[in-house]
């Protein structure tokens, strides 16, 4: 399903909603101890089978494949994401359910490396520690509450984008998540800067990349595999836009999205913003752990035609996100009065920093008129754009959306960059107009 399918514009406030955990009792909250406690035709139920040798299970037992939940029933609260895979889970959100300028949890894609843990699912953060090591002076092993109350706190809106958002566009196609252009999102978010804490620790001269850590289980269940450790230039992690998060939107890090603590690295990757945040290790090279080598958000060094095979050596780390825009109103499919001003918006970011101008075109690029681009309350905050298109008679139109960064790099009309695993596509996006 396409992000553009619904026409419905949908400008609903968040609602509330129970943090996953919160609804249980007893001596084990959560799901972990609910199936401790069920029945054998309860779990059955649950596996959608019957379990032949049940008679020798020991008492208490969890099968794995409900101890290992892929986490899909977290999705509940989530509202119109297009589930494109579930183990692990993967949720892309149409267009015009990102219209609010602070996106809310129920509007947030989910991008995930392998299953949520279990720690999470019970919203649970008893013993968490974050270390910091390697290339420092002193080496730091933190708790929540030393980081709430030894640093400065930052409350800050940051969008996060996933490296591979409209992958479904390249040609030849690319494997992975086939994401159209949902994968991006601009919660609120609350924690302390990652450059607080690493001074803190004493940064070294010979510091090179950081290493990011987290606990999320493994497809396959072994909890001696990394499920993805990537990292920054240590020049990128020490600016003062990162987060070390423990809170979206005011509230605790919800399971899914990384409880009980993330990264929040705006403009590179979101494979950068680490969730369930374990580890910082500063190295003095550039970072080699899970999902940082090989064609892992990489991209060729240099300019390849659609479909080449493209030597490992010859891919470099996927650093800046490209310039970016979106239509977030109308839904595609609108109907407008022909002749009469209609107003078109939606936001704009950049791995650059703010953006510098915004265009919107209602004639196929042929012309170009500017939109009001506002600025964003503060650093990689996404921006707000705005326009009014006058349809000249009743008919078929399209909005393009054309963005341009600091540097004066534009959108394409077109995919841009092919490489192996389609990362970085940052064409124009464009909605369909009925006048009549």
């Amino acid at each position: 399903m396409l992000d553009d399918a619904s026409h419905n514009q949908d400008t609903d406030k968040p609602v509330a909603r129970t943090e996953p955990g919160h609804e249980t009792s007893g001596a084990e909250p959560g799901r972990r101890g609910f199936l401790k406690g069920a029945s054998l035709a309860t779990m059955g139920a649950l596996l959608g089978t019957t379990i032949p040798f049940a008679r020798n299970m020991p008492p208490g037992f969890v099968p794995v494949a409900l101890a290992q939940d892929v986490g899909m029933g977290l999705m509940d609260a989530k509202d119109g994401l297009v589930v494109l895979g579930d183990r692990p889970v993967n949720a892309e959100t149409p267009a015009h359910l990102l219209d609010d300028d602070v996106t809310p949890y129920e509007r947030l894609f989910v991008r995930n490396n392998g299953l949520v843990p279990q720690h999470a699912m019970d919203m649970n953060a008893e013993g968490w520690t974050l270390t910091i090591d390697g290339e420092v002076d002193e080496p730091l092993t933190l708790t929540l509450a030393d980081l709430q109350n030894d640093f400065e706190t930052v409350t800050a809106p940051l969008w996060l984008e996933c490296g591979g958002n409209g992958r479904a566009f390249f040609q030849p196609g690319a494997s992975g998540n086939q994401w159209t252009t949902g994968a991006v999102g601009c919660p609120e978010w609350t924690g302390v800067r990652l450059k607080d804490v690493l001074e803190r620790a004493g940064v070294k001269p010979t510091a090179v990349y950081t290493g990011h850590y987290g606990n999320d289980v493994h497809l396959s269940g072994d909890p001696d595999k990394v499920v993805i450790s990537r990292g920054v230039p240590i020049e990128k992690a020490l600016g003062p836009e990162n987060l070390i998060a423990w809170a979206m939107n005011g509230e605790p890090i919800p399971a899914i999205h990384g409880f009980p603590l993330r990264l929040v690295v705006p403009g590179y990757p979101g494979s950068a913003s680490q969730k369930y945040l374990t580890r910082i290790w500063v190295r003095d090279q550039e970072h080699d752990g899970e999902k940082m080598t090989g064609y892992s958000y990489r991209l060729p060094a240099y300019p390849v035609a659609p479909g080449t095979e493209v030597p490992e050596s010859d891919m470099v780390v996927m650093l800046e996100m490209p310039v970016k825009s979106l239509v977030t109103f109308p839904a595609t499919g609108a109907e407008v009065p022909a002749g009469r001003p209609a107003e078109v918006r939606g936001h704009a970011w950049s791995g650059k920093g703010d953006v510098a101008a915004m265009h919107v075109s209602l004639d196929f690029g042929q012309t170009w008129q500017e939109a009001e681009l506002m600025a964003p309350p503060n650093p990689f905050a996404w921006q707000r754009w705005r326009a009014e298109v006058t349809p000249p008679e009743a008919g078929y139109y399209e909005v393009w959306a054309r963005a341009t960064d600091k540097d004066g790099t534009m959108q394409p009309p077109v995919v841009p960059g092919w490489n192996p695993r389609g990362y970085g596509n940052n064409m124009m996006h464009r909605i369909a107009l009925f006048a009549v």
